[in-house]
Formats: structure tokens, sequence, C-alpha cells
């Protein structure tokens, strides 16, 4: 055979192994080893793939003077550059003893096996080395060309008679350099598509959970129930290519939507075997037999399904679960996409308690504060309506309708949010009743840039830090003061400054007047404390208040409420 003529065969014969790798490599089996190179798992598969490849390589080639034109080096040094030196070395090892098994005395054998392993060996060094870049198909090509040489000179150092060895290579060694060099060129083009390809799809799958759960996280907030279920049913059987979605609880179906609605109902107990498994174990499952699933209706459309748990709290509280028929298929994306939007699922159910947890705190910190302002005021306040009575008896009912609305207000800890204008109403009641007691020994300046009115604000949020000033502040100086509050619109956001001109606060007590360990003390600062902590707690630790003061001069106190108006339509 000429030397043109075996080149153009190994060609032939490299597209014939290729596009055969092609092939194995988008086999489902195969696809769901994810072609990774960081288990002892798969690292034997691509031993073992690479290995077969050049044993394949081998007979692929073309007999020469007792000795074989061949392309084991092609699958050999793409296994090193892909997988590192033991993928290299282990498939090396394979087409290497091949060769020397199917032709143990042959006069080339040993150069020829020899060379196979070094060559795997030698390209997962390079491997080891650049790393990712070695996946490079010009690397990949001058690698393989100076490797088949280093094979040509081999062959010439251990074969024997040394004139065959010479005939041998004058007739092989530019045939296998081209065909090998080429063969490997397209490998490591192969791979690295499939590899663009795989991130491609992953990018998908990711993205497509993403749509799903953003389209889907405003039914779960109000938790895993009959009609937060349809919803999210509904969504995914819109987005994937299934034929039935269910989402269950742990005991009854909640939503079925798609095929097999005739006998998968909503509200009804669940009756599949397989479901009750993955509630028991907690544990996802893809079933791909119709007995397997367990349905026991005769005519159930279902050949295959893929069924998730869905957590809370590490209890298992219901399952989503995807089917898909003769025709429609499902396959191992979808399951990870199944398990993928469980466990966004499983976030935002958790989230729902920490939401009802954290109401349940706010309106816990307003009855606190309520318990421990409201009497004491509410006695002062009745000693000075009784003492109107007979004195100034319309001054006492206007101050009875004052407390009446003051009380009222602060006593409904069920608004969360309410306006400013609500709060101010709130805050001229109660200055009129500590006016009505102490006379003008207490003189108010309010200032309120007009727009702010309907600024959504937490309720009990600036009424405790006038309370404090005045009772802190402006009570214990014989001449009383003047407790002034300033509210205007910076930025989009409401700043809001009380102050005083009373007697102040030591350095000793302002340094540890917002501590959370004092929370709970009976001393001054329990509302100033509540606010601060709110404040922090619904807007971040940027927004709590800011305390200025110095003894028998006075305190002012000051902070800001960004505008959001979802707060307030939301209460």
């Amino acid at each position: 055979m000429t030397i043109t003529a075996l080149i153009t065969l190994l060609l032939k014969h490299v597209g014939l192994l290729i596009a055969g790798a092609f092939v194995v490599l988008t086999l489902s089996p195969v696809q769901e080893l994810n072609f990774r190179r960081d288990s002892a798992y798969n690292r034997v598969f691509l031993i073992i793939f690479f290995g077969f490849i050049g044993i394949l390589g081998t007979y692929s080639g073309n007999a020469i003077f007792n000795s074989i034109a061949n392309l084991r080096a092609m699958a050999v040094i793409t296994a090193g550059l892909f997988g590192g030196p033991v993928v290299g070395f282990g498939a090396g090892f394979i087409a290497g003893a091949h060769r020397f098994l199917i032709d143990p005395w042959g006069f080339s054998t040993l150069a020829c096996s020899l060379a196979t392993v070094l060559e795997g060996i030698l390209a997962g060094l390079v491997h080891a080395y650049l790393k990712d870049r070695s996946m490079d198909w010009r690397i990949a090509f001058i690698l393989t060309f100076a490797a088949e040489i280093m094979h040509m000179g081999l062959v010439l150092l251990f074969s024997r008679p040394i004139d065959d060895a010479r005939e041998l290579v004058h007739v092989i060694a530019w045939p296998m350099i081209i065909g090998n060099s080429l063969g490997a060129t397209l490998f490591v083009h192969v791979l690295n598509t499939l590899k663009g390809y795989r991130e491609r799809r992953d990018s998908d799958q990711t993205q497509k959970i993403f749509d799903i759960a953003n389209t889907t996280v405003g039914y779960l907030r109000a938790g895993l129930n009959v009609e937060s279920a349809k919803a999210m049913a509904q969504v995914i059987y819109d987005k994937l290519p299934v034929v039935a979605v269910s989402v269950t609880d742990a005991t009854h179906v909640l939503a079925h939507v798609g095929e097999g609605n005739d006998h998968h109902l909503p509200e009804n107990p669940i009756s599949t075997r397989a479901t009750g498994r993955v509630i028991d174990s907690g544990s996802a499952i893809f079933l791909k037999q119709k007995e397997l699933i367990g349905c026991q209706h005769e005519d159930c459309p279902f050949h295959s399904a893929i069924i998730v748990p869905l957590k809370k709290s590490g209890k298992i509280v219901g399952t989503v679960k995807f089917y898909g028929s003769a025709t429609v298929a499902l396959n191992t994306i979808l399951f990870e996409v199944a398990r993928g939007l469980a466990d966004l699922f499983s976030i935002q159910l958790e989230l729902e308690d920490i939401q009802i947890k954290d109401k349940l705190l706010a309106h816990a910190e307003i009855r606190h504060l309520q318990a421990q302002i409201n009497p004491h005021f509410l006695f002062n306040s009745l000693n000075t309506i009784a003492s109107f009575c007979r004195t100034a008896p319309d001054k006492a009912r206007e101050l009875i309708l004052d407390l009446s609305f003051y009380m009222r207000q602060n006593l409904d800890s069920s608004r969360g949010f309410i306006s400013l204008a609500d709060e101010l109403e709130q805050i001229h009641a109660y200055l009129a009743i500590e006016k009505a007691r102490f006379g003008e020994l207490i003189k108010v300046d309010i200032q309120v840039e007009p727009g702010c009115e309907q600024w959504p604000i937490p309720s009990l949020i600036i009424q405790p830090l006038i309370e404090n000033a005045i009772k802190h502040g402006l009570k214990v100086r014989e001449s009383g003061g003047t407790v002034g509050m300033n509210i205007q619109n910076l930025h989009n956001e409401l700043h809001v400054t009380v102050q005083d001109n009373g007697a102040g606060i030591s350095e000793k007590v302002l340094e540890t007047l917002l501590d959370r360990r004092e929370m709970d003390s009976s001393t001054c600062g329990i509302g100033l404390r509540n606010s601060h902590f709110r404040l922090e707690h619904i807007y971040g630790p940027q927004y709590g208040i800011h305390i200025e003061s110095f003894p028998n001069k006075g305190t002012t106190i000051s902070f800001c409420i960004p505008h959001r108006q979802d707060l307030l339509t939301a209460t």
C-alpha cells in the first residue's frame, strides 16, 4: 500500500472513530455521568471509554510489514489531555496491553505498546500543568505530532531487524502522524463542543428553574395549600415538557394539572404507593416503569414519574410530581429540574414560617411596649381629667375624647403600618393630655413638610420618642421646656427629628441606651429602644435611631424611613 493510500484509509477511519465516540457520549447513561472528572467512578468510566477507543484505533489500522499502522494515539492522548495523568495512563495501558496481547511476538510489538502508554502519560502531564487549558486543539495537534515522532523513534530503537524497522517507519510514519494528529484535534473539538452544549443545557435548566420559582414564589407566601398548589402545578405544567403535574401535602392531593385528572383528584387522599415511599423516606425518585408508580386506576396514562419531597423544618410536608406518558417520556434533565425546584420551594416554605414568626415578634414587641407604658400614662391622664371635671367640664370632655382616641390607636397592634398622618393624630392626642397636665411647662413645636402625610411608617414608632422626651427630658426640670419635631422628605427618605431642651442623658446611660440586653429593663428608654430595634428589623441596621445628648442641654433623636408604599397598602 502506498503512503498516500494509507493516509486516506486512516483519515476515513478517523472520521468513523470520532463519529462513534460522539454517539456514545450523547447516550443518556453517559450524559448522566455528566462526563465529570472529579470522582473515582467517572475516572474509571473515562479510562475504559478512551481505552476502548484506543483498541478500536488498533483495529481501524492496516497491517504493514508484520506491524499495524494505527490510530491508538488519538484516543490515549485525548484521554490524558481531558482526564489527567491517571486517565491518560489507564487508557494508554489498556490500549497498549491490547496491542501486546494480539501480537506478543511481533517485531514492533514492544515499541508500539510502550509508545502507547508513554503517550497517555505525557498527555496527562500536560493536563496537570495546563489544567483545562490543555483542551486546546492546537495543543492536541502539536502534542500528538511530537508523540508520534517519539513512537517512530521507539520503533527504530527496539524493533529488530533494523532494516525492517526502517522500512516500516518509512511507510507508516507520515500516515500515523497525520492521522493521529488530526484525530486528536477532532476528538478534542468534539469534547469541547459537547462540554459547551452541556453547559448551555445546564444554564437553560437553571434559568428554567428560576423562572418557575420566580413565578410561584408569590403563591407560596401563603404556605402550602390548595390554592398555592394549584397555581404552582399550573406554572410548572405550562413551562415543562410533562403530561401532568401534581402537588400533595403529606396525606392528600392538593392539585393535579394535565392528563389523569379524571382519577388523580385534588383533595383526595394520596393513592400512589410511590408517593408514600417518598414521603416516608424523604428521597426523590425517578420511576421509568408504569408498574412502579403504583396507581390502581386501570386506564392511568402515566408510564414514568418523578417525585420529589417538599421539606420544612426538617420534616416532609408534601411532594411535587412530574408525570410522563407513552409518547412523552421523562428524562434525567427533568429529574434535576424537579430536585432544584423542590429545594427552592422548600426554602420558600421555610421563609414563610420565618415571616410569620417575624410578624408575631413585631406584635409582641408592641404589646410589650404597651404593657409598660399605658398603665402609668392612663392613671395620670384620668387624674388630670378628674381635676378638670369640676373646674372646666368642657375641657374635661375634650380630654376624654383625646384619651379615647389615643388609647384606641395605641391598643390596635394589628396595624403593622400606618400613614404618617395617623401617627401625627395620635401624637397630637397624647400632647393635648400632657399639656393639660403640665400647662405652660411643656411647649410644642412640630414642623411637617407638606406632602409627607401619607408616608407609610410602622405604628407606634414616633409617639414613644415624644413621650420619652417629655417624661425624661422636660418633666424633671422645674422650668419645663420645649419638645420639637421636624419631618421632611430628603432624597426619597422620610427624615424624622425629635428634640428637647430638657435634662439630657448622661454619657454612662447613653452608652447602653440602645443595647438589646436592656430591652426588658424597666428603666428609662423602653419606647426608644423598641422604636430603634423595630426600625433596624424592618429596614436594615442603617435605619436605626441616632442620639445626640448632653446633660442639661437636651437631646436630639433622628432616623430615616425609606418610602415603601407596598407596606401601607398590604396592611
